[in-house]
């Protein structure tokens, strides 16, 4: 934020150090900042469910001391308030679900998000493939009937880049796309071949 400084104004102090406590009083500000550390984390988890890692993220952020920030995720983890195994399965299955993402997605999604890699590739394999290629289907046919008016090779090329988009591989993309328009028209087989 700029200060304008008028005539007669005294300068603005400069900041402060932070400095370390003095041993004596370490313990009591120590407590303050874990009861600070430990606030922002039940904050932010009740907003949503968080991962450890956005944990440690926002109290690094927060300028939590390390051994603090670590003290208190732990802490969390044993009374159940993080459990990144849960959170997983939890955001795989609803945005699966709700979104129609792919399992490479989703998988992407939650090592963004911190989740480690054995946890993410357990959350998933809940999804099986015959799975999968129903949620493709499913996208598919929500979005043809907005596309019927188009031009043959426009709507082949929308329809892929949709599936595209939610992570589906090329070769799923056109077979689910060329089995969807081949029930409106045959002709529709020569556009939709991925080798063209």
């Amino acid at each position: 934020m700029l200060r304008v400084v008028r005539e007669g104004d005294a300068p603005a102090a400069p900041p402060v150090p932070r400095r370390a406590a003095p041993p004596g009083l370490r313990g009591a500000l120590d407590g303050d900042e874990t009861e600070r550390a430990r606030q922002l984390c039940l904050n932010e988890l009740d907003r949503a469910p968080r991962t450890r890692t956005e944990l440690a993220g926002l109290l690094q952020r927060k300028e939590i001391a390390p051994d603090v920030a670590e003290a208190v995720l732990t802490r969390f983890v044993e009374a159940g308030l993080i459990d990144d195994a849960a959170l997983a399965e939890s955001w795989v299955a609803t945005r699966h679900r709700d979104k129609g993402l792919s399992r490479g997605t989703l998988s992407q999604e939650l090592r963004r998000r911190g989740v480690e890699e054995h946890v993410a590739a357990e959350a998933v394999a809940a999804i099986d493939p015959d799975d999968e290629l129903a949620a493709a289907r499913q996208l598919i046919e929500r979005k043809r009937r907005s596309t019927a008016g188009l031009e043959p090779q426009v709507r082949v090329r929308r329809l892929v880049g949709l599936l595209a988009r939610k992570g589906y591989p090329a070769g799923v993309a056109f077979q689910v796309v060329r089995d969807a328009l081949a029930e409106e028209d045959a002709a529709y087989d020569e556009l939709v071949d991925p080798e063209a």
